[in-house]
Order: C-alpha cells, then sequence, then structure tokens
C-alpha cells in the first residue's frame, strides 16, 4: 500500500467507526503556539478529523469571522515555514488525522511541489482547495500524489449534474457545502442535503461530511442523520476570536458538545 492508499485508507477508517466530527482552526491565530494548544485539545475532547486554516489575504469561501482570524494570523507575523514547523511538532500527538484548507494563490505562491513534500514531512494526510475547479484539479494532484497527500472535494448545492462527476473521481471524504455562499454560523440549514448524499451514493462509497453553517450540537445532530459525519470552522474560530490566548478549555468544552451531539445521531 503506498502512501495515497494508506492516506485515504486513514481517512475511511475515522468514518468507520462512528459519525466523524471534523474541526477547523486557523493556523497562527493568535499564534502558532497556541494553534499548537488548540489542536491538542481538541484531539483530546473528541476531534475525529482537525482541518488546519492557512491563512490568506482573499480567503474568497470565507465570512467574516474567518476573515478575521486570517486578519489577525497575518497580522501577528505568521509564516508557512514556521506553520510546516508547528504542525510538524505535533506528530505522535495527535491522533486525528490533519488536513489543511487553504486556497490555490498560496501554494503556486510557495511553489506547488515544495508545498506538498512538506506538507507530507510535517505528517499532513490531504488538502482542501475550495478555489480549485474541479476541471483543473490535476494542476495540484500531480504534486499531491507524488507525496501521498489526499485531494478532498467539495460539493455545493449549486453542482447539480457535477456532483455524481466529482463524486466518483473523489478522495478521503467528500465535502457536502450545506449553504450557499461562505462559510459563517447559521440559525437554520434549508438544503435538502439528504438529495446531495442520496447523489453521491449512487456512484461513490467514500464518506460523506457536511459543513458551512453548522453551529448547535442539534444541527450536528441533524446532520448525522443523513450523512456520515459534520464539519465545524466558524463557531470554533468565534471562541478564538473571544478568548484568544486563553480559548483553549472552551474549544474543548464546545468539541465535546458538539461530538456528543453528533453521536445521538
Amino acid at each position: 500500500m503506498n502512501n495515497l492508499e494508506q492516506n485515504n485508507q486513514l481517512i475511511a477508517d475515522v468514518f468507520k467507526k462512528e459519525k466523524a466530527f471534523v474541526t477547523f482552526i486557523t493556523a497562527g491565530d493568535p499564534s502558532l503556539d497556541k494553534t499548537a494548544q488548540f489542536i491538542l485539545e481538541m484531539d483530546k475532547r473528541g476531534a475525529d478529523i482537525i482541518e488546519i486554516g492557512i491563512p490568506f489575504s482573499d480567503p474568497i469561501a470565507e465570512g467574516s469571522v474567518i476573515q478575521g482570524a486570517d486578519q489577525r494570523a497575518l497580522a501577528a507575523g505568521f509564516s508557512i515555514d514556521k506553520m510546516f514547523a508547528m504542525v510538524e511538532s505535533l506528530q505522535g500527538r495527535v491522533k486525528a488525522p490533519l488536513l489543511f484548507m487553504t486556497y490555490i494563490n498560496p501554494i503556486f505562491t510557495y511553489g506547488k511541489d515544495k508545498f506538498f513534500s512538506k506538507c507530507s514531512q510535517a505528517g499532513i494526510v490531504g488538502v482542501i482547495v475550495p478555489d480549485m475547479p474541479y476541471e483543473e484539479k490535476d494542476e495540484l494532484l500531480e504534486f499531491a500524489h507524488k507525496y501521498g497527500l489526499v485531494n478532498i472535494s467539495l460539493i455545493a448545492p449549486t453542482s447539480e449534474k457535477r456532483i455524481t462527476m466529482i463524486a466518483k473521481e473523489a478522495e478521503g471524504f467528500i465535502y457536502c457545502v450545506s449553504s450557499l455562499g461562505v462559510t459563517g454560523v447559521r440559525s437554520e440549514i434549508k438544503t435538502d442535503i439528504g438529495e446531495m448524499v442520496r447523489a453521491v451514493r449512487t456512484v461513490s462509497d467514500r464518506p460523506v461530511a457536511v459543513g458551512f453553517g453548522i453551529a448547535t450540537p442539534e444541527q450536528a445532530k441533524q446532520m448525522g442523520k443523513v450523512a456520515d459525519g459534520a464539519i465545524v470552522g466558524s463557531a470554533i474560530i468565534k471562541i478564538v476570536e473571544k478568548y484568544g490566548a486563553e480559548a483553549t478549555p472552551y474549544i474543548g468544552d464546545y468539541v465535546e458538545s458538539m461530538k456528543k451531539g453528533l453521536m445521538e445521531a
């Protein structure tokens, strides 16, 4: 089994155990040392997969909460090299698979081969690149697969006929976007997630996790009834925004409550 197959299997195994809770944290907000603490706490308190967001000045898929986190991290002197060192320091200390969520520009600017080589070295198992169109994914896949990294595909309510096309070639798990627009907490999710998941199931046995807008244990429970997991980002970043360097225990309590809600599904 090569590295790509191992990483696909690592992600598949997470979803085989139970409904998976996928969390997101922005690297470097308020500092990389604190990011490491937050990751360790989320891992300890029930996160099954952890996405690490790479700060970017123009994060087009993000709402104001994560945009704010990106701006704080960049203002604090964030660098990709320092981030790689932080993530590498977590190896052997975190059981949850770690993913990067980033945009095309930082990867291209850093250098595609160098970026994915450093991802592998740091123990990252996959990447989510929301502004990489499905039709152009081979630009990154060549380098991601060279170093054994999984490319996580997104499907959205507007994907319609493209859902089965994207799902057919999906790796790891499929990121199902619950709502139109950017990331952010929503009081109500009106999209027919069940129909999207059924469309995926016709062509793929990859697990499906739902993100964008989920913030409460009840919402996590609702998503768990129709999908294989739930993804939460903005609600966690709001805790960091409120408590800053003191956010660790509050993040842990929140993750624990969300995981419990998801398991009730």
